[in-house]
């Protein structure tokens, strides 16, 4: 992006709140977030608040992108990346760690660096690794600058999904059976980890669900019927994480719900249903975002089973300590009880997804919604809180 289109640092007083919207990032998750990052620029109220895009690319390296939107969208079955959005490959932009001073500053070779004006909140709009587990939320909390969601700790358990189901048991949250191979465990003894899965399966029966301890957006994922997938299964969800999840299969209706922070504390949504998917072997990311499938808002459960479940979606969001937004996802079972899936602490944002949808039906409309999260920010501290 050349200089001459650079934001200019508002010298006036008062001024609107300035939103940083950071996306992009390291993860297999990239371009569902770079979508995501269009539909909540899309949606921030211009009358109220200034945005900065900020995008991370696959290297890592911050950019300042162009607040177009409109680019940001999947087109012909492919996600956008932060490259294609950029005009300079060789420009970087830099927040500063220094807690009196929310300067964002603009740099490109030759050119002297230019400050972008100060940022009062972000929102970051990454999944998975290196922006949804805690390590961008740890650079905020140095940097004093607020931002939108769960802070250090709540993100990288809600991200890790073995320590988010030790914290769940220990806190009396149901959850399903599971096994975990570590990285150094599949490096030494491939044979005994599979000995254990095998083991695992003999207990609870195939199928299956192989996948990355910490990743999103059902990246990496395998349904195993037999012992013949499985070493495929384990290397497919490696090369997303080292760390790999196994799960038994948990019958019954997917359901989901949606958790916001509101002023006086967190309350739940209405809750989804996820109908099985007959193109797909189960809700997979080509199911989620570029097959659209539909989930059923509101979810046709009982009053005491809605209520059931937002009762427990809010304890999870409590159990991991969450702040902002959840989107907790469970599974409702032939004999009429509730398991917890999962949470994620930056759930899909996209048009289609469910949370944003499920908030919808409960009467927050998608701006309504981004406000919310951003003026919570606004009134949360860094720091111990």
């Amino acid at each position: 992006m050349s200089s001459e289109n650079l934001p200019q640092s508002p010298d006036q007083e008062p001024r609107k709140p300035r939103v940083a919207v950071v996306f992009g990032g390291r993860s297999s998750e990239h371009g569902i977030s770079v979508v995501t990052a269009g539909a909540v620029m899309r949606a921030i109220d211009r009358e109220k608040y200034d945005v900065l895009p900020i995008g991370i690319t696959l290297e890592g390296r911050w950019v300042l992108a162009a607040d177009e939107p409109d680019r940001m969208a999947i087109t012909e079955r492919k996600v956008p990346n932060v490259e294609q959005l950029t005009d300079s490959s060789d420009s970087t932009v830099v927040l500063s760690v220094d807690p009196a001073n929310r300067e964002v500053v603009y740099s490109e070779p030759g050119s002297v660096p230019k400050a972008l004006g100060e940022v009062d909140v972000v929102f970051p709009v990454l999944h998975g690794p290196y922006g949804e587990d805690g390590t961008l939320q740890g650079l905020l909390e140095l940097s004093g600058v607020p931002y939108v969601g769960s802070g250090v700790l709540s993100s990288a358990v809600g991200q890790d999904k073995e320590y988010m189901k030790r914290v769940f048991l220990s806190f009396g949250l149901p959850v399903g059976p599971y096994e975990v191979i570590r990285p150094r465990e599949w490096a030494a003894d491939p044979s005994a980890a599979r000995a254990r899965i095998v083991d695992f399966a003999a207990e609870h029966g195939w199928p299956l669900f192989v996948k990355p301890a910490r990743g999103g957006s059902s990246m990496g994922i395998t349904k195993v019927g037999d012992l013949s997938g499985l070493d495929e299964a384990i290397e497919e969800a490696r090369r997303h994480d080292p760390k790999v999840l196994v799960e038994s299969l948990l019958t019954g209706r997917e359901i989901e719900c949606g958790v916001l922070e509101f002023e006086d504390g967190p309350r739940a949504s209405v809750p989804a249903e996820i109908p099985p998917v007959s193109a797909h072997d189960f809700y997979d990311f080509e199911a989620k975002y570029i097959d659209s499938a539909a989930g059923i808002v509101p979810a046709p459960l009982t009053e005491a089973q809605t209520a059931e479940l937002q009762r427990l979606a809010v304890a999870a969001f409590d159990a991991a300590s969450c702040e902002g937004l959840v989107r907790a996802d469970f599974f409702l079972q032939d004999n009429g009880e509730f398991v917890i899936n999962e949470i994620n602490t930056m759930p899909g944002f996209t048009p289609i997804s469910m949370y944003p949808r499920m908030w919808q039906e409960t009467g927050v409309s998608y701006p309504e919604l981004v406000d919310l999260l951003i003026q919570a920010a606004l009134r949360r501290p860094t720091g111990l809180r």
